[in-house]
């Protein structure tokens, strides 16, 4: 009995150190990102990325990248389209912000501009190779990947994804259980949404249950 006692404690002590370990990991390569001026030549406002870390998240939040709202307060998601995404998640701005519940990291995470014609600027190129795969690999206890917009859901499927954000939407039950797509939560999703009404009638009610599911014991 005493043996079997000591290799509880002895597999407890690995864990917790295995757990410690990630965590000390991830915040040194949050702490490169965050020093991180690879863009910052075509970058109108300066280099300040945004995105929130934890080892221990369950769910990750992959956008597209910050608006100006969200570069002044060097948060994720401090804008309109914060407030409608937490609504599609079903969860408050307590839950959403607790690193624990959800890691936040977009396609780019720096404020990349406008477009002359107006509208965002894509995320710089070179910004999701460079710290991607390095965050990612850290984050091992996520259960759900809820990819936003037409560069979240590049960098999370790839060559999975459909030819649109719509067709890529429409098609959700394909990327489960690890993954529900959904577009940008931004005012210009407005007349989107009343196109596609099954968005909000099929998807949203799955998209809250498997987001609570997955926080169920966070």
């Amino acid at each position: 009995m005493k043996n079997k006692r000591k290799l509880t404690e002895e597999a407890g002590e690995k864990g917790g150190s295995s757990c410690r370990s990630a965590e000390a990991r991830l915040a040194a390569v949050a702490a490169e990102a965050r020093a991180c001026v690879l863009c910052r030549d075509v970058l109108p406002l300066g280099a300040r990325p945004a995105f929130q870390l934890h080892a221990a998240a369950r769910i990750l939040i992959v956008g597209q990248a910050p608006g100006t709202k969200v570069h002044a307060s060097g948060r994720p998601f401090t804008d309109p389209s914060g407030d409608r995404l937490r609504d599609w998640l079903g969860v408050t701005k307590a839950e959403f912000y607790d690193s624990r519940r959800f890691a936040i990291l977009p396609a780019g995470l720096c404020y990349p501009g406008v477009l002359p014609r107006g509208g965002d600027r894509p995320p710089d190129p070179r910004c999701a190779p460079r710290w991607r795969p390095r965050i990612v690999s850290l984050l091992g206890e996520v259960r759900l990947v809820v990819p936003v917009g037409q560069y979240g859901h590049a960098v999370t499927l790839g060559r999975a994804r459909e030819r649109s954000v719509t067709a890529t939407v429409a098609a959700w039950r394909r990327y489960l259980p690890d993954v529900l797509p959904a577009p940008h939560p931004s005012w210009r999703v407005n007349g989107w949404l009343k196109r596609n009404p099954w968005f909000e009638a099929e998807v949203l009610p799955e998209l809250r249950r498997r987001v609570r599911d997955a926080l169920s014991d966070a």
